[in-house]
Protein backbone atom coordinates (compact mmCIF):
# COMPACT_ATOMS: atom_id res chain seq x y z
CA UNK A 1 0.00 0.00 0.00
CA UNK A 2 1.26 3.45 -0.89
CA UNK A 3 2.27 5.84 1.85
CA UNK A 4 0.79 9.33 2.03
CA UNK A 5 4.11 10.75 0.83
CA UNK A 6 3.63 8.85 -2.46
CA UNK A 7 0.41 10.76 -3.18
CA UNK A 8 0.48 13.69 -5.55
CA UNK A 9 -2.14 16.42 -5.92
CA UNK A 10 -3.72 17.37 -9.23
CA UNK A 11 -5.91 20.44 -9.75
CA UNK A 12 -8.80 20.20 -12.22
CA UNK A 13 -8.42 23.15 -14.63
CA UNK A 14 -11.40 24.79 -16.27
CA UNK A 15 -11.32 26.30 -19.79
CA UNK A 16 -10.63 29.78 -18.36
CA UNK A 17 -7.60 28.55 -16.38
CA UNK A 18 -9.25 28.47 -12.96
CA UNK A 19 -8.73 25.41 -10.82
CA UNK A 20 -11.97 24.22 -9.23
CA UNK A 21 -11.09 20.95 -7.45
CA UNK A 22 -8.06 19.00 -6.26
CA UNK A 23 -7.75 15.23 -6.61
CA UNK A 24 -4.95 13.14 -5.16
CA UNK A 25 -3.43 9.93 -6.41
CA UNK A 26 -0.17 8.12 -6.88
CA UNK A 27 -0.46 8.61 -10.64
CA UNK A 28 -2.23 11.20 -12.81
CA UNK A 29 -4.60 8.47 -14.05
CA UNK A 30 -5.82 7.75 -10.51
CA UNK A 31 -6.69 11.41 -10.04
CA UNK A 32 -8.35 11.53 -13.48
CA UNK A 33 -10.52 8.52 -12.63
CA UNK A 34 -11.69 10.28 -9.47
CA UNK A 35 -12.50 13.40 -11.49
CA UNK A 36 -14.36 11.34 -14.14
CA UNK A 37 -16.69 9.87 -11.52
CA UNK A 38 -17.88 13.41 -10.73
CA UNK A 39 -19.13 13.94 -14.30
CA UNK A 40 -22.83 13.60 -15.08
CA UNK A 41 -23.30 9.85 -15.51
CA UNK A 42 -24.86 8.34 -18.62
CA UNK A 43 -27.32 5.42 -18.35
CA UNK A 44 -24.67 3.02 -19.71
CA UNK A 45 -21.00 3.07 -20.73
CA UNK A 46 -21.94 2.79 -24.43
CA UNK A 47 -24.07 5.94 -24.20
CA UNK A 48 -21.47 8.01 -22.33
CA UNK A 49 -19.92 11.00 -24.08
CA UNK A 50 -16.25 11.68 -23.28
CA UNK A 51 -15.50 15.09 -21.80
CA UNK A 52 -12.06 16.73 -21.61
CA UNK A 53 -10.31 16.69 -18.22
CA UNK A 54 -7.20 18.82 -17.67
CA UNK A 55 -5.30 18.10 -14.45
CA UNK A 56 -2.35 20.26 -13.43
CA UNK A 57 0.13 18.54 -11.17
CA UNK A 58 0.55 20.80 -8.15
CA UNK A 59 4.03 22.27 -7.87
CA UNK A 60 4.75 21.79 -11.58
CA UNK A 61 3.78 23.30 -14.92
CA UNK A 62 2.57 19.96 -16.30
CA UNK A 63 -1.06 19.55 -17.34
CA UNK A 64 -2.21 15.98 -17.94
CA UNK A 65 -4.99 15.93 -20.54
CA UNK A 66 -7.59 13.12 -20.48
CA UNK A 67 -10.96 12.32 -21.96
CA UNK A 68 -13.24 11.04 -19.23
CA UNK A 69 -16.73 9.59 -19.08
CA UNK A 70 -19.05 8.23 -16.40
CA UNK A 71 -22.03 5.90 -16.32
CA UNK A 72 -24.37 4.30 -13.80
CA UNK A 73 -24.38 0.59 -13.01
CA UNK A 74 -26.22 -1.59 -10.55
CA UNK A 75 -24.22 -2.32 -7.41
CA UNK A 76 -22.93 -5.89 -7.04
CA UNK A 77 -25.10 -8.43 -5.21
CA UNK A 78 -22.57 -8.74 -2.36
CA UNK A 79 -22.54 -4.98 -1.69
CA UNK A 80 -22.44 -3.68 1.89
CA UNK A 81 -25.70 -2.45 3.44
CA UNK A 82 -24.67 1.22 3.27
CA UNK A 83 -24.00 1.15 -0.51
CA UNK A 84 -26.81 2.48 -2.75
CA UNK A 85 -28.40 0.28 -5.43
CA UNK A 86 -26.83 2.24 -8.31
CA UNK A 87 -23.19 3.29 -8.43
CA UNK A 88 -21.28 5.63 -10.72
CA UNK A 89 -18.32 4.22 -12.61
CA UNK A 90 -15.84 6.18 -14.69
CA UNK A 91 -13.07 5.66 -17.20
CA UNK A 92 -10.43 7.87 -18.82
CA UNK A 93 -8.19 7.91 -21.87
CA UNK A 94 -4.97 9.94 -21.82
CA UNK A 95 -4.59 12.45 -24.64
CA UNK A 96 -1.20 13.88 -23.70
CA UNK A 97 0.72 16.30 -21.49
CA UNK A 98 0.90 20.08 -21.89
CA UNK A 99 3.36 22.48 -20.28
CA UNK A 100 2.17 25.84 -18.97
CA UNK A 101 4.14 29.02 -19.49
CA UNK A 102 2.60 30.86 -16.51
CA UNK A 103 2.38 30.05 -12.75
Amino acid sequence: MARDTDKRNFALREDDGTESSVFSGGTPRQAALKAARRLDPAPSENEANPEPLRLREKGTKKVHVYEGWAWEESAPDDKPDWMPGDITKGNVSKQGVEHLNEI
